[in-house]
């Protein structure tokens, strides 16, 4: 199934149902008076967090969505049938933005929980509501109010504690296949995995942690290489960020530039995520002579002047991974533990989300812009160029 992490959708909600104007009219009662019954109410439109789902592919079909209006009223004092509510699954994790307003709605970060975004008309108000002493048949009626409509963009960023960023090919893929019982693509080529894989990582009988690989960065994404900077945006709910580095690049690149390129990219995608924790993984270890693993690795941490902490694995065989998914664990219970006493630091995470979001969500529209400009200047480019026929790998996600 294509992983779709964006959509934009137009809800309707149910038109309120008119008020009826009727009189009582049986043989032997002359003076029945007013018997009109009120409208029913339409049906709101709800979004709820189903954990059936994983993107948000549907949407991409099917972008009108309206709720059952409700029913007039009638005579004999009878109301009309009020219009069924509308609920809309989404994945867990989605993010609802007006588009008019930008304003964000919700963030439904729970299997079943549930917005309401356009609220149902009321129903109309029948003649019988009108009469009175002095007005004992009354032809008043009121109309039902139209349902609220409204243009949203749901936002799906996968839940995880754990994030990894890396170049093509340093091995994230591989990690989690030795941490989790995921199976994402692994293969020799750049660029395997082209959407978000999510795995378990248990490390104890009730002790587990979630963690997402992305796809991979390369030099210029925030331009729009490679698959560019978007898939970044799931990593901002996580926690902590785990760079992983191939310690013995296959092109003879420099371990320590590499990590640099990426550290470039994350901080102009957005300063608040690049400031997040992050710890350096060294991996393939099993690519240098075991006698020269701890100099080839201190020589890549000096030269980067790291100072947080270092882990040397190899995912392909599992050396070093245990230590790393326990002290993980343990740095996660630890800060959880540190919320719980301080609602302060609680807070203070909800903010650096608020603001991870928003930057992310400026970047993209930038990003978007840059390949929304490129397409057209290609469009209006209609001379022939031999080298426009080179082979090119140009990954431009929709």
């Amino acid at each position: 199934m294509k992983f779709v992490d964006e959509a934009s959708i137009l809800v309707e909600a149910g038109k309120g149902g008119h008020g009826c104007l009727s009189f009582r009219r049986e043989k032997y009662i002359p003076k029945g008076g007013p018997d009109g019954g009120d409208g029913g109410d339409g049906g709101s439109v709800y979004l709820e967090a189903d954990d059936a789902l994983n993107t948000l592919i549907d949407y991409r079909f099917q972008r009108r969505f309206k709720a059952e209006s409700g029913e007039q009223g009638s005579g004999k004092n009878c109301s009309g049938r009020k219009g069924e509510d509308l609920v809309l699954p989404v994945p867990v994790g989605t993010t609802i933005v007006d588009v008019d307003t930008n304003e964000i709605l919700g963030d439904l970060t729970r299997v079943g929980e549930r917005l309401k975004v356009a609220q149902g008309g009321f129903h109309g108000l029948g003649n019988t509501r009108f009469k009175s002493s002095v007005n004992r048949a009354p032809r008043q009626t009121t109309k039902g109010t139209p349902g609220e409509v409204r243009s949203l963009r749901l936002e799906l960023k996968v839940l995880a504690d754990v994030g990894l960023l890396g170049l093509p090919n340093a091995g994230k893929s591989t990690f989690i296949r030795a941490v989790s019982a995921a199976k994402p693509k692994v293969a020799d080529y750049p660029f395997t995995t082209l959407v978000p894989n999510l795995g378990v990582v248990r490390v104890a009988a009730h002790q587990s942690f979630v963690v997402a690989d992305i796809p991979g960065l390369i030099e210029g994404a925030a331009e729009g290489a490679g698959l560019g900077i978007r898939f970044l945006k799931h990593l901002v709910r996580t926690r902590l960020l785990l760079h992983l580095v191939d310690v013995a690049p296959y092109d003879g690149s420099s371990p320590a530039e590499n990590v640099r390129i990426i550290a470039h990219e994350l901080d102009k995608f957005s300063e608040t995520l690049a400031s997040r924790d992050r710890w350096l993984v060294l991996n393939k270890l099993d690519m240098v002579p075991e006698a020269q693993r701890e100099a080839h690795c201190q020589a890549i941490i000096d030269e980067l002047d790291w100072q947080g902490p270092v882990f040397t694995v190899s995912a392909l065989t599992g050396e070093g991974t245990r230590p790393l998914v326990q002290a993980i664990m343990q740095w996660i219970e630890q800060r959880a533990e540190e919320e719980a006493e301080n609602p302060e630091l609680a807070e203070r995470e909800a903010d650096l989300r608020r603001r991870m979001d928003d930057e992310a969500r400026a970047r993209i529209a930038e990003e978007k812009a840059l390949r929304r400009a490129a397409r057209e200047a290609d469009d209006d480019d209609d001379d022939f160029d031999d080298d426009d026929y080179d082979v090119e790998v140009v990954y431009a996600p929709e």
